[in-house]
């Protein structure tokens, strides 16, 4: 079940933040100081080889030359100036890359387990079901209310924060609310109409009573129904696959999701691109990668320890650059163990807890255990001082 975490607005009072309430997207982009921010929700969650080297020329063109794979299985590009946006977005709408309206790409917040091979029902529910999601009469959901389609043998992206799930049982499909231990098992074709069904009880139970909310949350106070609660959820999910060969191609994992323009178009030569939430690339048919610098290809990397947002001065509210100490401070974490560098209590990168360094106008906050937005074992800190805790922090911590 989801953990309580606190609400970046309620705490650190001396650096307030503003929490938008909704992600970027194509049609809708969001304003950031180095231009607009441009999210791609492929359908499926796939590209193409041809719509991988389309969208490396893209941003090569209109935005910043790296890309980033969010940990929602996005991809966007940063610093599009808003001139250049229309251009942009036209050129992503005759790819099949971006909705026809705002309202639409709103609600067409899928996440697909990427480790499907040829057969599976995953793909194809995954598009029936964005389908339903971007036409008309879909629920009127909040911005951030998301789905997983999480149909192999078994779930993997228990982490991936997403508000129903639709999961494998048997020959059908478990569709149960997230932070539920029960759901409703149907077939494989009634899956998606049991999801959006599920989604207008949300809505009808005061799930969004200002348009804002989340499943794990309403369920705290108002218990779902006896009929969403016929079939009991499989209490052992597999853990994430390591970076390496997979049935389905080869894995390779991005330090901060960061994916220069010039990698995503030497990935498309090999095969077609999975977008997973853990910041990482499956190249369908892959056995062997380019040894690029950038790609992660390996379970030791250190690299894979560390979550960084994009920090100063990227994004305006960070109080700091975050991605460059977070290089640094990465041979620090032991195996088994997860750093977290936040510009601000919002936590975007990893808003799980771990051990947090939060930068601040007064120096380095570090979070013991606990998100961007938990109260401080150490304030103002600065970067001897900071090692020396982290050292003492990871003694104690548990394995993740």
């Amino acid at each position: 079940m989801r953990m309580n975490l606190p609400d970046p607005t309620a705490l650190r009072g001396e650096n307030p933040v503003t929490v938008k309430g909704w992600c970027p997207g194509a049609v809708r982009p969001m304003a950031a100081s180095d231009g607009l921010v441009v999210r791609i929700r492929p359908p499926a969650g796939r590209l193409s080889r041809a719509q991988a080297s389309a969208v490396a020329a893209l941003a090569e063109r209109y935005a910043h030359p790296v890309l980033e794979l969010t940990n929602r299985a996005h991809l966007q590009l940063r610093g599009v100036a808003p001139a250049q946006h229309a251009p942009l977005l036209d050129a992503l709408q005759r790819l099949g890359l971006a909705d026809a309206d705002a309202a639409g790409e709103a609600r067409r917040n899928v996440q697909v387990q990427p480790l499907w091979t040829d057969g599976d029902i995953t793909p194809g529910l995954a598009l029936a079901l964005s389908e339903r999601l971007a036409g008309d009469g879909a629920p009127a959901l909040p911005a951030k209310f998301g789905f997983v389609v999480d149909t192999g043998p078994q779930p993997c992206l228990r982490g991936a924060y997403a508000d129903i799930r639709l999961e494998r049982h048997g020959a059908g499909v478990l569709v149960h609310a997230d932070g539920a231990d029960h759901g409703v098992a149907v077939p494989v074709a009634q899956a998606p109409a049991c999801a959006l069904a599920l989604a207008d009880w949300f809505l009808a139970a005061g799930g969004a009573p200002t348009g804002r909310g989340r499943m794990a949350a309403l369920l705290q106070r108002q218990p779902l129904p006896a009929a969403w609660r016929q079939t009991p959820v499989a209490a052992a999910p597999a853990a994430p696959p390591h970076p390496g060969p997979q049935a389905a191609g080869f894995l390779a994992g991005l330090a901060f999701g960061l994916l220069p323009a010039h990698t995503l178009a030497v990935l498309a030569e090999h095969g077609a691109l999975r977008l997973t939430p853990w910041r990482a690339l499956l190249v369908e048919g892959a056995r062997h990668l380019p040894a690029l610098p950038e790609l992660v290809c390996t379970a030791d990397d250190a690299r894979l320890r560390v979550a960084a947002c994009t920090g100063a001065p990227g994004c305006e509210q960070a109080a700091g650059p975050t991605r460059s100490l977070a290089r640094e401070l990465a041979a620090l974490v032991p195996p088994g163990q997860r750093l977290h560098v936040s510009g601000c209590p919002k936590g975007c990168a990893h808003p799980q807890p771990a051990v947090t360094v939060v930068t601040t106008p007064g120096g380095l906050d570090l979070v013991r255990w606990g998100t961007a937005a938990s109260q401080p074992a150490f304030q103002g800190l600065d970067r001897p001082t900071l090692t020396t805790h982290l050292h003492e922090s990871f003694a104690h911590a548990a394995p993740l």
